[in-house]
């Protein structure tokens, strides 16, 4: 199967877990033929129960339901959970799971960070929102913001294709380069909407580099703007140098990037980038209200991408990601609203500030940090790298708790408002 741009698509942006659980849920349990999901976590908590129920709803419908997480990512769920999944007939996998060591799980490397859905062969979903309470507002501070697509048309033909080989084949999906959106290819599966869309996914075998390499076309063939919202933002150098020639050509480039990290590391990780990026013109944003765990982007007045890739070193060399690219001047100018929005109501812009008595570290740091961008796709291929395996999982002898219900897409969050104080105090 090849990457490809297929027109005909309907797309609905679906922003946080008020917009994103009801929908999937609903879609789940409704289901008559098929579910296909795949995620990185699964938590056992009012989220993770929710989903347990309309999977176990759509197997009583007489859906054949196949479910695929991360054995890293999701751990800890229950003897009970899990039995009941199976006793319904569902098929579930761990992807490269292992035994913890002193209590610790040291399987970190090279994980499944995709989150992918589809329904009956004709609802997909895909996004970076993961099954757990801290994409609802009411979590409270460290709730994070982020972001997921509901599709319709025929690109979901293409992302049933993918699921399928992967979680119900274990294949590596080997795709070629993509086409123009104006010579796409038309499958059976009528037509649903305007936007042309196609699937881009990153492995460690035949595609090591295309979702980043698909952020540098985009970004090489801007002309009016480029906006970018990422959780994690340590890109490759080739990436960072399209940014910055895209505004010294008067391209007006912004970047929304974490303000109120949930880790840390990452926050500081991208702050070694901020002096190069602005002699460049590239503004950046810190979004303040709570941790940002966005993968998203639009490029001029139609470009538009949203999926579970961040711009680090883990997701760009590393985990197997998947995006979704979207060619649609209604969905584009709806993201970027939603994206200026929180530019504006939420963010502060970061400027440069003078180090006279510590200007040659800044010019240390970022020449080291350079020089190891520009190497570590190579050296990414040095660490480990053995053949991933899916197994069926054994759950942690702990109780299952009991349902709550989930907070209505229409109910108005509960957003803390110190956490915003903070940042923009500094």
């Amino acid at each position: 199967m090849k990457s490809r741009w297929l027109r005909g698509n309907q797309v609905r942006l679906l922003e946080n877990g008020e917009d994103y659980f009801p929908a999937v849920f609903e879609a789940i349990r409704n289901a008559s033929h098929e579910v296909l999901l795949e995620t990185f976590i699964i938590f056992e908590d009012k989220v993770g129960l929710e989903l347990h129920a309309a999977l176990l709803q759509a197997a009583s419908n007489g859906a054949q339901v196949d479910v695929l997480f991360d054995g890293f990512g999701t751990a800890d769920l229950s003897v009970g959970y899990l039995d009941a999944l199976k006793n319904a007939g569902i098929r579930v996998r761990a992807f490269d799971p292992s035994m913890r060591l002193f209590n610790t799980r040291f399987n970190w490397m090279r994980r499944m960070h995709r989150k992918l859905v589809v329904v009956d062969g004709k609802t997909a979903f895909v996004g970076g929102i993961n099954y757990s309470a801290d994409h609802l507002a009411d979590y409270g501070p460290q709730a994070k913001q982020d972001y997921a697509v509901e599709l319709q048309g025929p690109i979901v033909e293409d992302i049933r294709a993918f699921l399928r080989s992967v979680i119900t084949e274990g294949k590596t999906w080997k795709h070629r380069r993509a086409v123009r959106p104006q010579d796409a290819a038309q499958p059976a599966i009528a037509s649903a909407g305007t936007a042309a869309a196609m699937l881009v996914v990153r492995d460690n075998v035949q595609n090591r580099a295309e979702i980043e390499r698909y952020y540098r076309i985009a970004v090489r063939a801007s002309r009016k703007r480029v906006i970018i919202a990422n959780a994690y933002f340590f890109p490759g150098f080739r990436l960072l140098r399209e940014l910055k020639r895209a505004a010294r050509r008067g391209v007006n480039v912004q970047l929304i990037l974490q303000g109120e990290p949930d880790v840390p590391l990452a926050r500081t990780a991208a702050q070694m980038l901020y002096t190069y990026l602005h002699r460049g013109g590239v503004k950046i944003y810190e979004y303040c209200e709570r941790p940002i765990h966005a993968k998203v982007a639009v490029v001029d007045d139609d470009w538009a991408t949203v999926g579970s890739s961040n711009l680090d070193p883990l997701s760009l060399s590393l985990n197997l990601e998947a995006n979704v690219i979207l060619r649609d001047a209604t969905f584009a100018a709806h993201l970027r609203d939603r994206l200026e929005h929180l530019i504006a109501t939420s963010s502060k812009e970061i400027t440069d500030e003078p180090h006279p008595r510590w200007g040659w570290w800044v010019e240390l740091r970022t020449f080291a940090v350079f020089h190891f961008l520009r190497n570590f796709s190579v050296w990414a291929n040095w660490l480990p790298h053995r053949a991933q395996r899916l197994a069926p999982p054994v759950g942690v002898p702990h109780p299952v708790p009991q349902p709550q219900p989930l907070v209505a897409a229409s109910a108005q969050p509960k957003v803390e408002k110190e956490s915003a104080k903070v940042c923009h105090a500094r």
